[in-house]
């Protein structure tokens, strides 16, 4: 062996992303991190776990009912080092819900660009971290969120354009660290951004936009790296450095398939329901009691997707309201309703949103839903859940096409009078319809989803438990 090879060292990072709570494919990553975490530390190397966020998903019962606590505890039995927040958990959380999240922690949150309204910053959101490696060498760890200020805002934070904190972050450790890892849930545009702005950032691990790099991406000298989502992989970052002068030597990037190369624990299974049941039984409170079930068709009308319109337009004082059938995933039974029958049955984190429109904007909207390509098409990301999109379902709207007969309330749709639309906040966001989209004035209702709207209509309905 040569005298130099002896003062290089290998540097592991781990890191995972946008599980949005698939705990289907925990069991395996758990074992998986726990077993080369401590390999690792076994051979004297340095070692290091990271989540980039979007961990929280509530569509699972088991993140419904512990308002993400139980995955919190699933990352202190992985041993994770770090974490940085996505959007899921800064904006689908209430506000009480993202400050006590991380209270049971046994890591540190990295989050430059999380503030109070009144400018603080939270006691859990650290802006940078410091590691003092095995053989005297720092890391340098800071992390920022996606720009979704309005989304915040609502819900009582300030959030601030994250590039620009990073900078702030990056040029303090520049001075204490000798290398440095940025936790981006920023998207793959940004972090190619960050490397060619902050060219100190050695490694940029990234999240949100669920892009995978299978040997990583260098951009103006910085590695890039992402693992995908919903645990399909695990990414692995292997820094090389000279400990005698300080220096970087090496970097590169891989990741592993989940469900290909991790081995799976005997009782996978198992654990996978276990994770199920405890939702169930968190979320085991009975709401309402039904006389009668209440049917749900995706391709037909039928009740609960025609009672959940009516709930949007009274919870959002608007004149009229559409939403997809598709929306709802299931029917009730008759008896007692629970509340995790409810999830079950609007797992979504989608939230009311008041649209205001002119009438001629309105019929344009609704001349569209009638095209014959919605009630079959596959609906994925914005929030839903579920599968298709199903057909359109209205409350005090008609739109008919053959007799050209547009109303609200039952009178003709008049096409400069202002209308208030209740709808899905998906359809704001996404380019669905165009007019809704552009629309100037948006009001979207948080922290509560269409299961709050659903649940508070139920209740209001008549359907009072028994005595």
């Amino acid at each position: 062996m040569e005298w130099g090879e002896s003062l290089k060292k290998t540097i592991h990072v781990y890191h995972t992303n946008d599980l949005h709570s698939h705990f289907e494919n925990w069991p395996r990553i758990r074992r998986f991190l726990q077993d080369r975490k401590k390999w690792h530390e076994e051979e004297g190397e340095d070692v290091f776990i990271f989540d980039l966020g979007d961990h929280v998903d509530r569509s699972h019962p088991m993140t419904e009912g512990t308002l993400g606590k139980g995955n919190i505890d699933l990352l202190n039995e992985a041993n994770y080092d770090a974490v940085t927040i996505g959007n899921n958990e800064g904006i689908t959380l209430p506000k009480e819900g993202l400050d006590t999240l991380y209270d049971n922690a046994l890591f540190p949150v990295t989050l430059a660009n999380l503030f109070y309204e009144s400018g603080e910053r939270p006691e859990w959101a650290l802006p940078s971290i410091v590691f003092e490696l095995s053989h005297g060498m720092k890391i340098g760890l800071t992390g920022a969120t996606a720009f979704f200020s309005g989304a915040y805002e609502q819900l009582g934070w300030k959030l601030t354009p994250p590039i620009e904190e990073l900078k702030k972050q990056v040029n303090e450790l520049s001075k204490q660290a000798d290398l440095i890892v940025v936790l981006s849930h920023l998207g793959i545009y940004e972090d190619e951004k960050i490397a060619l702005e902050i060219p100190e950032a050695d490694v940029v691990i990234g999240a949100h936009t669920h892009h995978l790099l299978h040997e990583g991406k260098e951009v103006n000298g910085t590695l890039l790296a992402a693992a995908g989502k919903f645990g399909y992989y695990v990414g692995h970052v292997m820094i090389e450095v000279d400990i005698e002068r300080k220096q970087i030597t090496g970097k590169k990037a891989r990741v592993y398939k989940t469900s290909e190369e991790l081995d799976a624990p005997l009782d996978e299974q198992r654990q996978v329901n276990k994770f199920i049941e405890a939702g169930k039984q968190a979320l085991s409170q009975p709401v309402v009691h039904l006389p009668a079930p209440l049917s749900s068709e995706w391709f037909a009308p039928s009740e609960l997707p025609q009672l959940l319109c009516e709930a949007l337009r009274e919870w959002c004082g608007a004149d009229c309201a559409i939403l997809n059938a598709g929306i709802v995933l299931e029917g009730l039974e008759a008896g007692i309703v629970t509340k995790y029958d409810i999830h079950k049955m609007l797992p979504h984190p989608i939230n009311p949103c008041l649209i205001e429109l002119s009438g001629a904007e309105l019929k344009e909207v609704l001349k569209q839903t009638l095209d014959d390509k919605w009630p079959h098409l596959v609906i994925k990301g914005l929030g839903f859940r579920g599968k298709l999109m199903g057909q359109f379902v209205y409350d005090r709207l008609e739109a008919d096409l053959d007799h050209y007969l547009f109303t609200v309330g039952g009178e003709d749709i008049h096409p400069d009078k202002q209308y208030k639309l209740a709808t899905l906040d998906m359809f704001a966001y996404g380019q669905f319809f165009p007019e809704i989209y552009r629309a100037p004035v948006k009001t979207y209702f948080m922290p509560e989803f269409l299961r709050d709207v659903m649940e508070w209509k139920l209740l209001h309905h008549g359907y009072q438990l028994e005595e």
